[in-house]
């Protein structure tokens, strides 16, 4: 009997140990509106959908609001409201919220309609807004919605922070040699922030990877400085070099592997395909790669060049929730930020 393939050697890997990762960065297009129909569950869909409650169904005196622009109300302002504020203001929000889950059950239809994700049964809502009270109010409530509906499908929040779980997915990921090292390195690029990692697999607690741990951490929120795609890949390579240091610091048995997660199609060579137009820079360009960027500054790690592999960025928060998806042979992931990620998966027996 043949044995099943591994290839976590390789950037983009589909197949490790008891599971195919079997789509991520679909694409799928909105026929009416002309663009992606992830973006109608978006981070920004919401602030849309708010700010259109606010000019056409508000029936009150006055906006809540006043004359705040929807895009500058803060994501803790809109919370706050939630949780004791003006109830003019709090009935906009829960509106919005019923809009954006609607929206978002008719996105999660759509991906289920897709072969890629025929049979999924299960999907983990990751990305910056779930994070949110706002954002895990409209998770649940299409929930509800699906089950209603007969989608057979349940829908699950992410167990980490946001922010680690785009470092912790890396747990199963990384070859298997790195594994029983106390600790690797893992960066998570996005269009805002960069945050890199020191990433404690702990295997010998539990060999699933759940009590895996992000022991460290650095984050630069790019954004706000405009980088060139130069800068932004020095800039990593010096914040994971403090990592390297730090660990040297704390006596780590650090791995020589650093796994990033960026958005985008991954080709098995570590070229970004597409998908990486919010990153700065073009990250999309034929002689570009992010491993070669990222080695020609690392400082070695045991005398050993690190070997930097890359994956898209759902399917890297998808799988740190892997321990938690034993129960379903078909599960996916939604990552709802600027855009909307996905991926899909399937376990199998070893």
């Amino acid at each position: 009997m043949a044995r099943p393939r591994d290839d976590r050697n390789r950037h983009a890997a589909a197949h490790l140990p008891g599971l195919t990762i079997d789509s991520c960065n679909l694409a799928l297009r909105d026929a009416e509106g002309g663009g992606f129909i992830g973006d109608r569950a978006s981070q920004r869909a919401f602030r849309a959908l708010l700010d259109h409650r606010r000019r056409h169904h508000f029936t009150g005196g006055r906006d809540p609001f006043g004359r705040t622009p929807t895009d500058a109300i803060g994501k803790k302002e809109i919370d706050l409201v939630l949780v004791g504020g003006d109830p003019d203001a709090a009935h906009l929000i829960h509106a919005a919220i019923e809009d954006h889950a609607e929206r978002l059950a008719g996105v999660i239809r759509c991906f289920l309609a897709q072969p890629e994700w025929d049979g999924v049964k299960r999907i983990v809502i990751g990305g910056g807004f779930p994070g949110n009270r706002t954002g895990a109010l409209s998770v649940r409530r299409a929930a509800r919605l699906l089950k209603l509906a007969r989608a057979g499908v349940d829908l699950t929040l992410l167990r980490h922070d946001g922010d680690d779980a785009g470092l912790l997915g890396w747990v199963p990921l990384a070859p298997a040699r790195f594994q029983r090292y106390d600790a690797f390195l893992a960066v998570d690029i996005g269009g805002t922030n960069i945050r890199c990692g020191l990433v404690a697999p702990r295997l010998d607690k539990r060999e699933d990877g759940s009590r895996a741990q992000v022991i460290e951490r650095t984050q630069w929120r790019h954004a706000n400085d405009a980088p060139d795609r130069e800068t932004a890949m020095t800039r990593t390579a010096a914040m994971l070099n403090g990592l390297i240091a730090h660990a040297r610091t704390r006596d780590l048995r650090l791995a020589p592997f650093v796994g990033v997660a960026c958005p985008g199609e991954i080709a098995h060579d570590g070229a970004i395909l597409h998908g990486a137009h919010n990153l700065p820079g073009d990250w999309e360009a034929a002689d570009f790669r992010v491993a070669d960027a990222l080695q020609a500054h690392l400082d070695r790690i045991g005398g050993r060049a690190p070997l930097v592999r890359l994956h898209n960025d759902a399917v890297v928060q998808g799988l740190s929730e892997r321990p938690r998806m034993t129960g379903v042979r078909r599960w996916g992931v939604l990552t709802i930020g600027t855009g909307l990620g996905n991926a899909s998966y399937t376990n199998r027996r070893s």
